[in-house]
């Protein structure tokens, strides 16, 4: 009786080990009962980086459905969002496919540029870094690529 007493103990144990295994292994998936929302930092005046992060948005929205996706841009970053840049034809495809792509306020302030200089395809927010904190503050996963 002691024998079987002492095996059901390391069955069951071996069970709860499995059990808190698996459980602790499904918390790194992401919960579809959650929306995933990602945020993009660009604050380099590079095509190399702006398409990155580009790619980087488009990947998370094929590889995660629903995902909100939103791309900040701020300091010599805000080049890349004129009108005239060599990647205004995919940030607008971008902001096309329903990634919220956005200029700083003060960055346009400090550099004089009006919304008449940028891509029209692209949306606005006050400050920058704000904004990236708010988010983050949200719930948003950071990136800069």
């Amino acid at each position: 009786m002691k024998f079987m007493n002492k095996l059901m103990g390391v069955v069951l144990g071996g069970a709860m080990a499995m059990g808190a295994l698996s459980v602790s292994t499904a918390a790194h998936a992401i919960d579809p009962m959650v929306t995933p929302k990602v945020i993009f930092q660009v604050s380099d005046n590079d095509p190399a980086k702006w398409n990155l992060a580009l790619n980087n948005a488009k990947n998370v929205q094929k590889d995660l459905k629903g995902a909100v996706v939103e791309i900040v841009a701020y300091g010599p970053g805000i080049g890349m969002l004129k009108a005239d840049s060599e990647v205004a034809n995919r940030v607008g495809e971008a902001a096309d496919s329903g990634v919220k792509v956005v200029a700083c306020g003060n960055t346009m302030r400090g550099q004089k540029l009006t919304k008449e200089d940028m891509n029209p395809k692209i949306g606005y927010v006050q400050a920058g870094v704000v904004e990236l904190m708010e988010r983050q503050m949200q719930g948003y996963t950071y990136v800069r690529p």
